[in-house]
């Protein structure tokens, strides 16, 4: 077996995933593996080499990069390995999947959903017919132009000066008008996106926690279970009459997990808490919470829109470890959530 390369390796802004290109060669693969190596999705880029009469199953099984045969490359005498220089990756805005440029020009796209053990691998411009090892770009690009121009689009702005303060005073506004004015904000970012903050916002009895910035991006994966259009971009949302250090606890916990777990949260959604039940932030009875886009008796925080997607806040209302297996079993619609405020 013949030694491997790695000519590029590139980390998505969330630090979630990370694309690396790899030679021996005879051939090039690019990998979407997540931040403990393990592989997600892989594309076939080129062969660096005549393309042979039929695939090498012996070399497939021995693990090393697969080789192109003829009549499956629009490339058969194959073309020079690839440089670090000449190669680009530009990220999804969801973190989850990315494309690959040589020089400028589209080379190959790894979607978040790119799965081999399941017989989809990304695609690349290089294949002429699918194979296991890859898809042709070129039958794809009607639906994939315009999430990759998005996500350039996206890039450029977020890397802004003004980015960050212009959206979040947008969601501020939108706060006051909903809600009233704030009182102590807390930034929770750090230097690593996403960027959030905590906004907390005294009502008659009670304060509402609101997250600043998730909706900033769009969640992975949303796009294999439901439509992102309405369900990609969320905020989360807390009443409490504890103390609000206390709560925002909740907000910290959950802001940032979508991205660096690769997953989405939504309505009816779950979270066990993670550390032992008597730390819980709102007292040891409960050990998790359930989300909710609308609890009756707490404030509507709808109507925000960002990119042309609706913004959902989600509640977080705690529950017990009975109402846990509850939901597990029969939906949130088992739990009376009416204005649960601890």
């Amino acid at each position: 077996m013949g030694t491997t390369d790695v000519v590029l390796t590139d980390t998505s802004p969330y630090g979630s995933r990370v694309v690396t290109v790899e030679h021996d060669g005879l051939s090039s693969v690019a990998y979407l593996r997540d931040a403990e190596g393990g592989i997600h999705g892989a594309v076939w880029l080129a062969n660096h080499g005549p393309a042979p009469s039929s695939v090498d199953l012996v070399r497939i099984e021995s693990g090393q990069t697969p080789v192109m045969p003829l009549g499956t490359t629009r490339v058969p005498e194959g073309t020079p390995p690839f440089t670090a220089e000449e190669l680009e990756v530009l990220w999804f805005e969801e973190g989850d999947g990315a494309a690959l440029y040589r020089n400028g020009d589209l080379l190959a796209v790894i979607p978040g959903w790119a799965d081999l053990e399941r017989g989809m691998p990304g695609y690349a411009r290089d294949v002429v017919s699918e194979s296991p090892f890859a898809w042709p770009l070129a039958e794809a690009l009607e639906g994939l132009a315009p999430r990759i121009a998005k996500a350039r689009s996206y890039w450029e702005w977020r890397h802004g000066d003004a980015a960050w303060p212009s959206f979040q005073q947008f969601v501020m506004s939108h706060l006051d008008a909903r809600v009233g004015p704030a009182a102590r904000y807390w930034d929770v970012g750090g230097d690593r996106l996403p960027a959030v903050g905590i906004t907390e916002r005294p009502q008659d009895g009670y304060t509402v926690l609101s997250t600043v910035g998730m909706s900033c991006q769009r969640m992975p994966t949303v796009e294999q279970y439901d439509r992102p259009d309405t369900h990609a971009r969320i905020e989360l949302a807390v009443a409490t009459r504890s103390e609000a250090t206390e709560a925002a606890q909740l907000l910290l916990w959950l802001a940032r997990y979508p991205w660096h777990s690769v997953t989405w949260l939504g309505h009816g959604h779950t979270a066990r808490w993670y550390r032992e039940a008597a730390s819980f932030p709102l007292g040891p009875a409960y050990q998790g919470v359930v989300l909710i886009d609308a609890v009756p008796g707490l404030p509507d925080l709808s109507g925000f829109a960002f990119s042309g997607d609706e913004v959902r806040w989600l509640w977080l209302a705690p529950v017990t470890e009975q109402e846990l297996h509850a939901v597990a079993e029969h939906g949130h619609q088992a739990l009376p959530l009416s204005a649960r405020v601890p």
